[in-house]
């Protein structure tokens, strides 16, 4: 069976401009959205939660949040269970560092791999997006540091309304010619269709480098 859709969202989730997230919640075949606020277990998760939940009631979706905050959390054999059964998983933004030392390597990442794998829609914003690549790029200065790895060979670079050159010199320098770089513009999804391709979709861009250069969608991993 082939993989759900990816969607690398630059953040300010769940706001208007987010036209992707309908698309999102039909492709699931469901009405609900499991939302897993770990990377804002320290920035009030319960506030994310509930505009996750006010965002999509209006597009007819039900909110079912996990709260996944520790990695003790993440070992639940419970919350793993609710993980893989869930065709809609969305990570909320926040630390991408906490989410991925909370995640990694624990039945709850696990399940999330396995649902993601039969056909589950997968959704990350900011944080989210930046821990699912591998690598990520570590927020504190811009250097690249291990990911969660659901996509290899690509790092995420959220919130990326500026110049991407000269705002984020150093993740470019490190990224070489051989790491695919994705600046994504806020309220912005990157998406990666079952069959391997991407698009764009929301209410700015997004960026693709290789090199320091504009390569274009094409250049990204399948």
């Amino acid at each position: 069976m082939a993989p759900g859709i990816l969607a690398l969202v630059g953040g300010a989730e769940w706001q208007e401009g987010c036209t992707f997230d309908g698309d999102l919640l039909a492709a699931s075949g469901g009405a609900d959205v499991l939302v897993l606020p770990t990377a804002a277990a320290y920035e009030h998760p319960d506030r994310a939660v509930e505009t996750a939940r006010a965002w999509f009631a209006g597009l007819g979706g039900t909110v079912r949040p996990l709260n996944v905050l520790t990695r003790g959390d993440a070992m639940d054999e419970g919350s793993a269970a609710t993980v893989r059964d869930a065709r809609f998983v969305y990570l909320s933004g926040g630390s991408p560092l906490h989410l991925r030392s909370v995640l990694k390597e624990t039945p709850v990442w696990d399940a999330l791999v396995a649902a993601w794998e039969d056909g589950a829609v997968v959704a990350g914003s900011s944080a989210g997006a930046m821990a699912l690549c591998d690598p990520m790029v570590d927020p504190r200065g811009g250097a690249l540091t291990v990911g969660l790895g659901l996509v290899e060979n690509l790092a995420v670079v959220p919130h990326a309304e500026e110049d991407v050159a000269a705002h984020h010199r150093r993740t470019l320098e490190l990224a070489g010619d051989d790491l695919v770089v994705a600046a994504v513009a806020e309220r912005t999804a990157l998406l990666r269709d079952p069959d391997g391709g991407w698009r764009v979709a929301g209410a700015g861009g997004v960026t693709v480098l290789l090199g320091g250069r504009d390569v274009g969608l094409d250049a990204l991993p399948g």
